[in-house]
């Protein structure tokens, strides 16, 4: 008997399925009101604001777009001065990347991963909690700046010395480096959250051979999280005492290093576009496995092509770097890895392409995003393979020709599967499903305006249109492209507005899902759309890799749980065997309360290095709220 048990311990085997239903709802639910809105740590609740929240920051990024589409389609034109603009395009590259790309990736396996592993709740909730509302804090804080013209203005990537001290004037690049801080920090907590709830918190008999593509595609991506975003938060660290206390670390007049900036900046950097792409190829394989009606072809193969993505992922940060003047040698192992990258994004292809070939597809919404983003990475993929030969990124760096590639790489290898994701898990998490004709008209609209807006930019950089500039000459042979790409991104625009409208629509009033409309194979579907608070009422013992395809006693439960406190089953690593039960927390405010103090440490400091030394105190009573034992076990968690 585990301490703090006692005989009055109701155990989940005690009763039949209403009564346990009705206990666990007791136990697990959140309440109504305030409290509980700032309160609760269930992941479901939390995973719907982040994905609510990054599609917020999606459309502001939009319009931010729109207007630099805007003064871009004619030369010469006045509808945004320099200063404006260049915060507008920090903001918008800024927003897209640290506001949505990753947080959003993020935010679908901070709802999914639980479910998939068939666990009531993920690892570390009121951490969970906490990153939320920090996630949440950064970008009220990099929007309000803009608001008041205090917006960053030195680019997504915050290039030193432009950044620097003698030449960033004012707060906007210190804003810039603390959002940094904010949103790294909520996504390393996310990152712990996820890796622990997938190797220790999955169902029994869901052994490593067993576990859905997705989640193994988030554990990836975790792990290259825990790896790469360190590195981005020393550099927004150390540009604050650049700034603030006079450090001089990227000051080559006292011994810095600019180049140094650089570095530690696509370490990061090259990595995220992976932390962004890796889940949308788990996202891909469980959507063209369902359509398909067949198992995806080389599971194994597509294990391992995650892996070596992610290992590869760090090797290639300098390709960014081929015009700064660094050894020959160097630049051609970076060409090399580079280019080897693509050996496994090649394997995941042709794998789809074979699930696909072999299998009986059923061409829904869904699949359509997938077909989407197969022909949209591999353009984005193929002019990547291009800018890593040193010869031609020298002629195209810095110009159109690489905003087109990475725009490719990223809303055809993220946006599009991500659209198509949440087409296929909206009935799970509404119980409602979005319209099939519209979601049709929505994903023609944003391939057509998606390829008219952006195929034609890699004409503009073979031209020599450079990026990062406001307005052009008459005389350049840019006008015409530039015209139809403002007005082409209209129709990428359209498509968007009617993903939108479709989602708010069907989240009201959209027809009844049923628990599985798609005859899914994989976890998360075997249990009720929209689920309830405590996931499943028995935790379900696995025993094939599709098991609602292939295991027929799918229902067959592991029991034993008490159902009069917050329990959750704790496993091995490779094999899942159940080896403890683990209480779970309780809802609580501290984690609000603790982010709300770090918020108002982390922007007082941008004025003050000061604030740093007295913030830390209401930090420390909050976690000492948090943490203090309180007498249960799920409150001592």
């Amino acid at each position: 008997m585990r301490d703090g048990e006692t005989k009055r311990d109701i155990r989940d085997t005690d009763l039949d399925r209403p009564a346990l239903e009705a206990a666990l709802a007791r136990i697990w639910n959140t309440p109504e009101g305030l409290w509980g809105t700032l309160a609760t740590v269930d992941h479901k609740i939390i995973g719907r604001r982040y994905v609510i929240t990054a599609f917020v920051f999606l459309a502001l990024g939009g319009v931010l777009a729109m207007l630099m589409r805007l003064q871009l389609a004619q030369p010469e034109a006045r509808v945004l001065g320099p200063d404006r603009y260049n915060q507008i395009f920090t903001m918008h590259g800024s927003n897209m990347m640290f506001l949505f790309a990753v947080p959003v990736m993020e935010a679908v396996g901070v709802y999914l991963v639980p479910l998939m592993v068939g666990t009531r709740n993920i690892a570390f909730p009121r951490l969970n909690a906490f990153s939320y509302w920090i996630f949440l804090a950064g970008g009220a804080l990099l929007w309000i700046s803009f608001v008041l013209d205090m917006g960053p203005d030195v680019g997504w990537f915050a290039y030193v010395p432009l950044s620097g001290p003698q030449y960033g004037f004012g707060k906007r690049a210190d804003i810039w480096a603390q959002m940094i801080t904010f949103t790294e920090l909520s996504a390393l907590a996310v990152s712990v959250e996820i890796v622990v709830t997938i190797l220790k918190q999955r169902a029994p008999g869901m052994s490593l051979d067993k576990i859905p593509l997705f989640v193994w595609s988030m554990l990836v991506t975790s792990f290259v999280v825990i790896m790469a975003m360190p590195a981005i938060m020393i550099a927004s660290s150390t540009l604050i005492l650049d700034r603030l206390v006079g450090t001089h670390l990227f000051n080559p007049a006292e011994g810095g290093d600019v180049l140094l900036w650089q570095h530690l900046f696509w370490f990061f950097g090259h990595p995220e576009v992976y932390i962004i792409f890796l889940p949308a190829v788990g996202m891909v394989s469980t959507m063209t496995a369902t359509f398909a009606r067949r198992p995806v072809f080389g599971d194994l193969a597509m294990v391992m092509a995650l892996i070596a993505t992610g290992i590869l992922a760090f090797g290639l940060w300098v390709h960014h770097m081929f015009v700064t003047g660094l050894p020959r040698l160097g630049e051609s192992f970076f060409t090399a890895s580079s280019m080897a990258i693509a050996i496994p994004a090649g394997v995941q292809i042709f794998c789809w392409l074979a699930t696909l070939w072999d299998g009986k597809p059923i061409f829904k919404t869904p699949l359509l995003f997938v077909i989407g983003f197969i022909v949209t990475f591999v353009i984005g993929g193929l002019t990547g393979v291009m800018v890593a030969s040193v010869p031609f990124d020298t002629q195209v760096h810095d110009t159109y020709f690489v905003v087109a590639h990475f725009h490719y790489v990223l809303i055809g290898g993220a946006v599009f599967p991500l659209l198509g994701a949440i087409y296929y898990w909206f009935p799970k998490i509404t119980g409602r499903m979005m319209s099939e004709s519209l979601g049709r008209w929505a994903f023609w609209l944003i391939f057509i305006g998606f390829n008219m807006t952006f195929f034609p930019m890699h004409l503009l950089g073979l031209q020599g249109m450079p990026r990062r500039i406001y307005t052009y000459q008459p005389d350049m042979p840019w006008h015409d492209v530039n015209l139809f790409v403002s007005v082409s991104s209209l129709i990428l625009v359209a498509g968007f507005l009617l993903f939108f409208f479709d989602a708010i629509r069907s989240a009201r009033r959209g027809l009844p899902a049923g628990d599985n409309p798609w005859d899914a194979p994989t976890l998360e579907w075997a249990t009720s759309s929209p689920p309830p608070s405590f996931n499943f009422s028995y935790i379900p013992v696995v025993k094939a890799a599709n098991p609602l395809w292939e295991q027929p006693d799918v229902l067959a439960v592991a029991g034993g749980l008490r159902i009069n406190s917050r329990e959750l089953i704790i496993s091995t690593v490779a094999s899942a065997e159940p080896e403890a039960r683990e209480a779970s927390p309780r809802n609580s405010i501290w984690p609000f309360v603790a982010a709300l103090a770090t918020t108002v440490m982390l922007i007082s400091s941008i004025f003050t290095p000061w604030a740093v030394v007295w913030g830390s105190i209401p930090i420390a009573v909050a976690l000492i709220g948090w943490f203090w034992p309180k007498g249960t076990p799920e409150d001592e968690s």
